[in-house]
């Protein structure tokens, strides 16, 4: 056997209960000059200009059909400027897709050379304080103290211990936050990844902004859509892939898209988009290349 075959799994800190530090990956945009609030009010979903100075909130950027573009955090640190941040490799085309629109405007649109920690756990908020970054900003994640640190030089607090990507991994499934390039890809409309996303990063109120009418229309609706980000609790060893596909009796309801370890018992935690027809909690079962194992079609978040 290999090394990498003898090597333990990494151990997975259930980050709702326990304080710690991760090094996640972010690109970071910003916008900034005399027209840099006036011109994002019509290019992103989140009312900017509501912002206080040194305020944040989630945002969708869409394309003109409706489809997202990114998924982003808003972050107004001055009258004239703004600072967005999104899931690693992303940030070119949100810097495309932002200058594309620029003509005649007075702002600029440029990245910068940001690094990322996120704090996750009871305490976090206050811990934030005693760190190093250029900004301190909510994430926002549902039942757990939540806060990233940005900046060119960051440092989360010196008495902090730290935490893996599995961990985190496990941590935004069980919240229900999700990622681009796995949750929200560009054929992903607003609506299937959740209500608490969309209530987060949409404002009904502001005016026109590209992509309203599509966002507009399904929640007078009341958010019908086919089909629906869902938790998947996923029993035994045998841990399911992204791309797996979901069964409910027998036909196939959605694909896996993102999986980790269940923190402190056996299984598996997984999100899938799934058909709307899905009632949670559903049994279900899920393909794991060895066959399939049996789970849980869950609301999000998870209840534990």
């Amino acid at each position: 056997m290999t090394a990498a075959a003898d090597a333990a799994p990494p151990e997975v800190v259930d980050l709702r209960t326990t304080l710690a530090s991760v090094d996640i990956a972010r690109d970071v945009v910003r916008v900034a000059g005399p027209d840099a609030l006036g011109y994002l009010q019509g290019q992103v979903s989140q009312d900017v200009a509501a912002l206080g100075v040194g305020s944040s909130a989630w945002s969708f950027v869409l394309q003109p059909a409706g489809k997202v573009d990114a998924w982003l955090r808003v972050t107004r640190r001055a009258d004239d400027e703004v600072v967005l941040d999104v899931d690693a490799g992303h940030g070119e085309a949100v810097l495309a897709r932002l200058r594309r629109f620029l003509l005649r405007t007075k702002a600029d649109v440029d990245p910068l050379d940001w690094r990322a920690v996120a704090l996750r756990g009871p305490g976090a908020t206050e811990a934030a304080g005693a760190g190093m970054a250029e900004l301190s900003v909510p994430a926002g994640w549902p039942g757990v103290d939540s806060v990233d640190l940005l900046g060119p030089h960051v440092r989360a607090p010196l008495e902090l211990g730290a935490a893996g990507d599995v961990s985190y991994r496990s941590l935004r499934i069980r919240c229900g936050v999700p990622a681009m390039g796995a949750e929200i890809t560009d054929a992903t409309i607003p609506a299937e990844v959740g209500q608490q996303v969309v209530d987060a990063s949409v404002s009904f109120t502001k005016g026109c902004f590209t992509g309203q009418e599509l966002v507009a229309r399904i929640d007078s609706r009341g958010g019908n859509v086919p089909r629906h980000l869902r938790g998947l609790a996923v029993d035994g060893e045998a841990a399911p892939e992204a791309g797996a596909a979901v069964t409910v009796d027998g036909a196939e309801v959605g694909r896996v898209t993102s999986v980790a370890p269940r923190p402190g018992a056996a299984g598996s935690v997984a999100l899938a988009v799934v058909r709307r027809a899905v009632t949670p909690p559903a049994a279900a079962e899920v393909d794991t290349g060895g066959g399939r194992v049996p789970a849980t079609v869950v609301d999000l978040p998870f209840e534990t």
